[in-house]
C-alpha cells in the first residue's frame, strides 16, 4: 500500500480478501466508513488537506464516507466534500466511484444511502462506526435504510489495519525518527527562565520543520508531575520530560525522552537506567508468535521487583494511524479496552509502543516511550536515539 498522495493506486490499496474474511466473521454485508483514519486507510493514504485541522462547516461538519460491499471492491464509492473535486481532477483519490458532492453530514449520508440502495439486496447487515457518526447522520441513515440491520464495525476495521504494510512501516519509521530529532533539537535550547509553554512552542516548530503535523506535547519539569503545558518556569538542574505525538502523512510518531538543565547526578542516572532496563526487558519478548500479553507480563514482572515499584507505571499498546489501536495487549492501560491480543500471537508488521514512567516524589517525572516494529527476527526500534539524559547546550 502506498500512502503517498502523489502515487495513486489503480486497484484497491488494501487487502480486500482479508477485509471480506473479517466482514464474514462479523456478519457484515456492507461497510459505511466515516472515521477519517479508516477512510484514509481504505483510500490508500488520501486525506483532504482542507479539513486536516478543523472540520466545522457553518451549521454542520465535514464527513468523508467510504462504502464497501463485501466481495465487490469494484462497487466501492468515496463520498467527499464538494471542494474535493479538485483533488479528484488531479487523480489523487482511489475509488471506482468518487462523489465529491457533499457539504455537511446529511448530504454525505444521503449519498451513501443512495449508493447502498443501488447495490440492492434484502435484509442487509451494515457495519457503521458509531463513535465516528454524528447523531444527525446516524438518524438519517437508519431512517433511509430502515430494512437494514446495523452493527458496529470498529473492530473489523481495526483488525484490517493491525498488520502494517511495508509502505506504512516506512511512514512510521519516518514519524518516529523525526519526532525524536525534534526533541533533541528542543532540549539543546532549553534554558533557565523559559516556561513549559516556551518549550512546547519550540518543539512544535521543530516538528513542523521536519514535515510533521504537531499533535500534542505532554511536558513535565522540575519536581512536578503535572504534564500540561503552562507558564511554569524552568530552573537550573530541572529535569524535563517530553512526550510528543507528531503525525507524518497520517501515521503517529509517539515517543518520550528526557532532558536536564545541567548534568544528571548519580541518583538521576540510576533512575533512568532502571526505566531503560524495564524497557529492554519488555523488548526482548517481542517476536512473531509470542502472545501479546507476554510483553505486559515481562514489563510488570521487572516493575514488581523494583524498589521503586510503588511509583513506576509500565504499559504497552498498538500504534499506527491511531495512537492506541491493535494489537490490544492489556485491559489495565491508560485507555480502557478489552485485551483481545493478550492471548493471541504477535505478527510481523504489528507496531507496539512501550512506555515506562517513574513518578519520583523528589526528582520529578522520568519516562521513556519507544516504538517497536515486529519483524521476522524479533523487533526494530525506529527513533531509538536520545535515550539518556539530554543536556541543554546552553548549560554546558
Amino acid at each position: 500500500m502506498d500512502h503517498g498522495l502523489d502515487t495513486i493506486a489503480t486497484a484497491a490499496p488494501f487487502d480486500t480478501a482479508k477485509l471480506d474474511r473479517l466482514m464474514d466473521e462479523a456478519g457484515l454485508d456492507i461497510l459505511i466508513v466515516t472515521s477519517r483514519h479508516n477512510v484514509q486507510y481504505l483510500l490508500g493514504g488520501y486525506r483532504f488537506f482542507f479539513f486536516d485541522v478543523m472540520e466545522a462547516i457553518g451549521t454542520s461538519r465535514y464527513l468523508p464516507v467510504f462504502v464497501y460491499q463485501k466481495g465487490h471492491p469494484d462497487n466501492s464509492v468515496y463520498i467527499g466534500n464538494r471542494m474535493e473535486k479538485f483533488e479528484h481532477e488531479l487523480g489523487r483519490i482511489w475509488a471506482p466511484t468518487v462523489r465529491a458532492e457533499a457539504w455537511g453530514t446529511i448530504d454525505a449520508v444521503g449519498l451513501a444511502i443512495e449508493h447502498v440502495r443501488k447495490l440492492g439486496g434484502a435484509a442487509l447487515r451494515i457495519g457503521i462506526e458509531t463513535g465516528f457518526l454524528p447523531a444527525d447522520a446516524r438518524d438519517h441513515l437508519l431512517s433511509g435504510l430502515n430494512n437494514a440491520e446495523f452493527r458496529e464495525a470498529h473492530f473489523t476495521l481495526e483488525r484490517l489495519r493491525a498488520v502494517k504494510s511495508a509502505a506504512e512501516l516506512d511512514l512510521i519509521r519516518e514519524a518516529s525518527e523525526r519526532v525524536v530529532d525534534a526533541m533533541m533539537a528542543t532540549f539543546k535550547v532549553c534554558a533557565p527562565g523559559m516556561t513549559k509553554n516556551d518549550v512546547v512552542a519550540r518543539l512544535r516548530r521543530e516538528e513542523q520543520e521536519r514535515d510533521l503535523v504537531f499533535e500534542y506535547c505532554l511536558i513535565a519539569a522540575g519536581k512536578s508531575h503535572n504534564r500540561a503545558p503552562s507558564n511554569q518556569l524552568l530552573a537550573e538542574g530541572d529535569v524535563i520530560s517530553i512526550d510528543s505525538g507528531g503525525n507524518y502523512r497520517g501515521y503517529i510518531g509517539d515517543l518520550s525522552r528526557m532532558g536536564i538543565l545541567g548534568e544528571p547526578d548519580s541518583e538521576l542516572s540510576e533512575l533512568l537506567r532502571e526505566i531503560e532496563h524495564i524497557q529492554q526487558v519488555a523488548r526482548r519478548v517481542i517476536r512473531p508468535g509470542v502472545m501479546g500479553g507476554d510483553i505486559i507480563a515481562a514489563g510488570e514482572a521487572v516493575v514488581g521487583s523494583s524498589p521503586h515499584r510503588a511509583v513506576l507505571d509500565f504499559t504497552a499498546h498498538g500504534i499506527g494511524l491511531v495512537s492506541h489501536e491493535a494489537p490490544r495487549l492489556t485491559a489495565t492501560g491508560p485507555v480502557p479496552y478489552a485485551p483481545y491480543d493478550a492471548d493471541r500471537p504477535l505478527e510481523c508488521g504489528m507496531v507496539i509502543s512501550i512506555e515506562t514512567a517513574l513518578l519520583h516524589p523528589a526528582r520529578g517525572y522520568i519516562k521513556l516511550e519507544d516504538t517497536l516494529i515486529v519483524t521476522e527476527s524479533g523487533w526494530e526500534a525506529p527513533g531509538d536515539h536520545g535515550r539518556g539524559w539530554n543536556s541543554s547546550s546552553l548549560m554546558v
